[in-house]
């Protein structure tokens, strides 16, 4: 299975050196992540060190070396107790918000980045929560793609892409057909996170995402629908009980 990577959490005040040495991990191997920028955080607990005044500057030159960027959210604050419709967890900035709502939430963001001369049509919901809402407003603001879901290649369904995110990472991997994307945190990935990262680069078919972004999509039917939310429930489950 080809493994595409995802960066989560992108912020101004973030862990600059955790992520320092996860840039360097992947320039070594040659691979272009997915970073999903948060365009006006307001969680605190995505500030770890000081804020970077170059920090635009720098996703756009990320973004011109051949990264790829999505829109994180809003403001990363999670108001709502909902999973949505892909429910890996049980609180959301989006899932369970009005339409209305959610719409100028994903106009405000989009504008920050635009005003910084990014643009992009993938979104990543924090938390991995979103709702039939939230699809609507991404579609009425010009946004086709979505970093998440379960299953071995890309998919249509609700008028958008998704791009599966791994349910489990291990060796099996190797053996399996397809594709999927390796969540990463940098801001709390420790030193053993850091050599896991490094085995899977050594060992398995690692992408970048933009290659992620060529492979045709299939369509996604109901029992495939329901299929993946009863397994983002079971682990949500297992990580929460387990």
């Amino acid at each position: 299975m080809k493994i595409a990577i995802r960066m989560d959490d992108i912020t101004p005040a973030m862990d600059w050196e955790r992520f320092g040495a996860f840039r360097a991990l992947m320039d070594e191997y040659g691979v272009k992540p997915l970073i999903g920028v948060v365009p006006d955080n307001q969680d605190e607990n995505l500030n770890r060190s000081r804020e970077r005044e170059d920090f635009w500057e720098l996703v756009k030159e990320l973004k011109e070396s051949g990264w790829t960027v999505a829109l994180h959210g809003y403001r990363h604050v999670y108001t709502e107790k909902k999973g949505g419709i892909f429910p890996l967890n049980d609180f959301s900035e989006f899932a369970g918000v009005s339409y209305e709502k959610q719409l100028d939430m994903l106009e405000r963001g989009k504008r920050i980045l635009e005003e910084h001369g990014i643009r992009t049509d993938i979104f990543m919901a924090p938390a991995h929560s979103y709702d039939r809402n939230t699809l609507k407003a991404l579609r009425q603001n010009g946004f086709r793609r979505i970093t998440d879901g379960f299953g071995s290649r890309p998919y249509q369904w609700q008028g958008m892409l998704f791009y599966p995110i791994s349910f489990r990472l291990g060796s099996s991997l190797k053996r399996k057909s397809g594709f999927t994307t390796m969540v990463v945190h940098t801001n709390t990935a420790d030193e053993r996170d850091m050599e896991k990262y490094r085995r899977i680069l050594e060992t398995q078919e690692v992408i970048s995402f933009k290659d992620y972004l060529k492979v045709q999509p299939v369509k996604r039917r109901l029992a495939g629908r329901l299929a993946e939310y009863l397994l983002a429930a079971v682990k949500h489950i297992l990580v929460k009980y387990g």
